[in-house]
């Protein structure tokens, strides 16, 4: 069983239990949330956290400059961030895996024309190209899910394309194809299942990727725009008030890096578990 496997790895068990816990904080967000993160109070604006001077009691980790509750919106951030990384994953899993089985079954010019694309691709500066087309397709949590999906796919493609050009080799690949299989049989049935390990390993690892890169996005405000809650977006709108206010920005960055350090974790114990070269 894997998850017997993955117990062995510690470091693997401790990243699926932050991942766990993350999920269930986004999804029953509105029965933990202690406020409602839109809901604004002047009079309380700007408070501190609870163990400081000055604090609100009913604000653990302090107030924004409208006076909303900083833990309400970090948890109601988690689904933006979460959601982002899960689809945008999908989207590019789904582009790359595709292309690279493609090159790596068929071979000769369709390879060659994948793996120019990949390399083209590779070349440009992920960062500029995302921002560059949400930039031009306006921002918004839509556009942004978009733009990460069709722009991730290249490390997919050249995973995939290379074990699949040596598992179409193998023996029972090779009786497949003299038995007269079709083509899409013997990928879907052979090739594609030996696949499946990577594919997730791979996957997993990326949606710690694309969650920061959905951070930066909104930090620059080309991701999910105002009064919607997002960790990026609360880092950007905090980064005016580091000297004198610093709970606005380090929440939500101790957010962040908690859920990305557990999606890591959790892919390196994956990885540890599907290596056939694991003692």
């Amino acid at each position: 069983m894997i998850w017997r496997e993955l117990w062995k790895y510690r470091a693997g068990v401790l990243g699926l239990v932050i991942v766990v816990a993350m999920s269930g904080i986004a999804i029953g967000a509105a029965y933990v949330s202690p406020h409602d993160p839109y809901e604004q109070d002047i009079t309380a604006r700007l408070k501190p956290p609870v163990w400081m001077a000055g604090a609100n009691p009913k604000h653990l980790l302090g107030t924004d400059p409208v006076g909303r509750d900083i833990l309400a919106r970090i948890i109601y951030g988690s689904r933006i961030s979460l959601a982002t990384g899960a689809v945008s994953v999908i989207i590019s899993a789904l582009i790359g895996v595709l292309l690279g089985l493609i090159g790596g079954y068929y071979g000769r010019t369709l390879d060659s024309l994948i793996t120019n694309l990949v390399n083209v691709m590779m070349a440009f500066p992920f960062m500029l190209l995302a921002l560059t087309a949400v930039a031009v397709m306006g921002p918004s949590f839509r556009n942004m899910v978009i733009v990460l999906g069709i722009t991730g796919w290249p490390i997919y493609t050249r995973v995939v394309r290379a074990e699949t050009a040596q598992i179409k080799t193998l023996e029972f690949v090779v009786a497949a194809r003299a038995l007269g299989f079709s083509s899409l049989r013997v990928i879907l049935r052979h090739v594609f299942p030996n696949l499946f390990n990577t594919v997730i390993v791979t996957s997993s690892l990326e949606v710690a990727r694309m969650i920061l890169m959905e951070s930066i996005l909104s930090f620059l405000g080309l991701g999910v725009q105002p009064p919607t809650p997002s960790w990026g977006g609360m880092l950007g709108e905090g980064r005016t008030y580091m000297l004198t206010h610093w709970w606005l920005a380090t929440f939500p960055g101790i957010a962040i890096f908690i859920t990305t350090l557990g999606i890591n974790l959790l892919g390196d114990g994956l990885r540890d578990v599907f290596d056939p070269h694991q003692v």
